[in-house]
């Protein structure tokens, strides 16, 4: 595995996220403070962009600059946002991020950043977006992940990511049987909860339940 830095937030809501907070600042350290944010959708009042500059302003990281997957990007502001020091995939519409980071181009692009050794992080659709496959999104709108075309993603981990699993009863055994049709271990997060990846090396940060084959797991890595 390609000794990539990466860190998959369930939610950046709660308290119980310091100590993944910790974790991140820790990954920062030699790096730089200043993190680029792309998000997912349109936010024109820049609402959510705001909410998150203060999210990161508690620990003096400063969220800049602001990449619209949508405007009319020019060389320059792509090339701003990939000399972030790390970069915020915000949450959201986890199929309509995916399709406006493939239309733009940038899917490509942060997949070559992050393998060449850039820090990713992601919330939520973000963090979705971090795997091989969006195809677990589906079970938010009560479908099957296998309904969801051109699903793939930014493939930058092992495993498949499902966050804010404690939001329905239902999610959890749908997702024990998809675990029995697909390949790839999967991390199911509560909102409070997440998984750093160092180096290549994965790390749990709170009560992170592993499936594979139909079945809970112990961590597999």
């Amino acid at each position: 595995m390609t000794l990539i830095d990466v860190v998959l937030y369930s939610d950046q809501v709660i308290a119980e996220n310091d100590k993944i907070d910790a974790r991140l600042v820790e990954l920062l350290r030699g790096r730089g403070q200043r993190i680029g944010y792309v998000a997912s959708g349109p936010d024109t009042e820049r609402r959510f962009y705001e909410a998150k500059r203060a999210y990161y302003a508690r620990y003096s990281l400063g969220l800049a600059p602001f990449y619209d997957l949508d405007g009319a990007n020019d060389q320059g502001e792509s090339d701003a946002l990939l000399a972030s020091d790390a970069i915020h995939l915000s949450g959201g519409d986890t199929v309509a991020f995916l399709r406006r980071l493939q239309r733009s181009g940038m899917l490509g692009h942060l997949r070559e950043w992050a393998v060449a050794g850039g820090l990713l992080i992601g919330s939520s659709a973000g963090a979705l977006i971090m795997t091989s496959t969006i195809a677990l999104d589906a079970l938010y709108r009560g479908g099957e992940p296998e309904e969801i075309e051109d699903a793939a993603a930014l493939d930058l981990v092992p495993f498949e990511f499902f966050p804010h699993v404690q939001a329905k009863p239902e999610y959890f055994d749908a997702l024990v049987a998809y675990s029995a049709r697909t390949a790839r271990p999967i991390a199911a997060c509560r909102d409070g909860d997440g998984i750093v990846v160092a180096h290549g090396a994965v790390q749990c940060c709170g009560d992170v339940v592993w499936l594979s084959g139909g079945a809970v797991i112990d961590c597999p890595y």
